[in-house]
């Protein structure tokens, strides 16, 4: 097999890599198992900041090492601490181990946040083929989401039968992942010869974004957008265990979310040419404020949380698409990297404030405070669209 029909194959195994990678049965369960361990709300909010400060000041670095030392050498890493990670949380019953356990999982997504983009955009450029990298990056999404279902469905049983199952799943999964890394191609934007310093390919690459400012406004722009919706997907979890839904129901609910993301993400880069980037970028937004008080307000809260799921799956696409065009090859799992970092850095302040509120007054007033935030935040996004140029 040549070098081009190798690259060609990393399409494919990255299709399987991003199943195996989502095929994380504990996703749905993780706060539901905790909490039937006495943990709180708020300490659960601790535990997902933790998870963020962590990657806030890991991301860059982790970035930095798969554009230095090669992509899969970084996504074969981040397998092995979810790996660890994952044994370490469901094989302890101290607060401090939850807390390390968090560490290491931040750290293998770290790991692949940016090093799984940057493998396959770089791949479709030395094919010439970077054009369809929407395309591919949608079916992807079909595949993460379609894994996703499946987990929160497994996710749900395992966890009415046993929480060890589960993560035994997850643990198995993750096990392939690590194994399957070991066939991708490293494209040619990465090469031995043109290795630098930890520093320099950081500081060169805050340069590129400090130069380009379409660049820093989508990092914004994408990440504002992914802290809300995760932020809703895991409180709406205990949300819908209070409203009496039983644990396998909640891995319904999840699987739909997912499955229609899945739909719509096969259909991004058709639906992308009819709105084009500023419809996207302005009216995707707003469909997601108007979901986010059918959560809060109406007793359709199913099915508003369905729909911010899908939006945020296309918005998640493009804006990934539009990113990946205006940075180099050898600067972009760095770059990538610093999406995820602002995206934590949000993470930090929001999440366990949601939870804070959820404690002291109830999980619905969460829920519109998330919903009158990010509608603030739709109308400041259209002030500033509007006019722009670019768009």
């Amino acid at each position: 097999m040549n070098r081009l029909e190798k690259l060609k194959r990393n399409i494919k195994l990255n299709y399987l890599f991003t199943f195996l990678t989502k095929l994380d049965i504990t996703n749905g369960v993780w706060m539901i198992y905790l909490a039937s361990k006495g943990v709180s709300l708020t300490k659960l909010g601790i535990l997902e900041s933790v998870f963020h400060i962590t990657s806030f000041f890991m991301e860059i670095p982790t970035g930095a090492i798969a554009d230095i030392f090669g992509r899969k050498c970084s996504r074969i890493l981040g397998r092995f601490m979810k790996i660890i990670g994952t044994i370490l949380l469901i094989s302890s019953n101290s607060y401090i181990f939850y807390l390390l356990s968090f560490v290491l999982t931040a750290i293998s997504y770290n790991l692949e946040s940016g090093a799984g983009d940057a493998l396959v955009y770089d791949s479709l450029k030395e094919l010439k083929v970077e054009d369809s990298y929407m395309k591919v990056s949608g079916t992807n999404e079909v595949f993460f989401q379609v894994s996703d279902t499946l987990s929160l469905v497994l996710g749900g049983y395992l966890a009415n039968i046993n929480y060890t199952y589960a993560y035994a799943a997850s643990i198995l999964a993750a096990s392939f992942a690590v194994a399957e890394s070991f066939f991708f191609q490293e494209p040619s934007s990465f090469k031995e010869e043109d290795k630098t310093s930890l520093f320099k390919q950081i500081r060169d690459s805050f340069k590129i974004i400090y130069k380009n400012k379409k660049v820093g406004f989508l990092i914004i722009f994408s990440s504002m957008i992914s802290i809300f919706v995760t932020t809703i997907f895991f409180y709406f979890q205990n949300f819908i265990i209070g409203q009496g839904y039983s644990k396998f129901s909640l891995g319904l609910i999840l699987a739909s979310a997912s499955l229609l993301s899945a739909f719509f993400a096969f259909y991004t880069h058709k639906i992308e040419r009819r709105l084009k980037e500023k419809g996207i970028l302005i009216y995707l937004p707003i469909v997601l404020s108007f979901s986010f008080w059918g959560i809060a307000a109406t007793k359709f809260y199913i099915f508003f949380f369905i729909l911010a799921n899908s939006v945020e799956s296309i918005i998640f696409i493009t804006t990934s698409a539009y990113i990946n065009k205006l940075i180099p090859s050898d600067k972009r799992a760095t770059i990538l990297s610093m999406e995820s970092m602002v995206f934590s850095l949000f993470m930090i302040i929001l999440f366990p404030l949601a939870g804070k509120l959820g404690d002291l007054f109830s999980l619905t007033f969460s829920f519109y405070i998330i919903a009158i935030l990010i509608s603030i935040l739709s109308i400041i996004n259209i002030l500033m669209l509007t006019g722009r140029k670019g768009y």
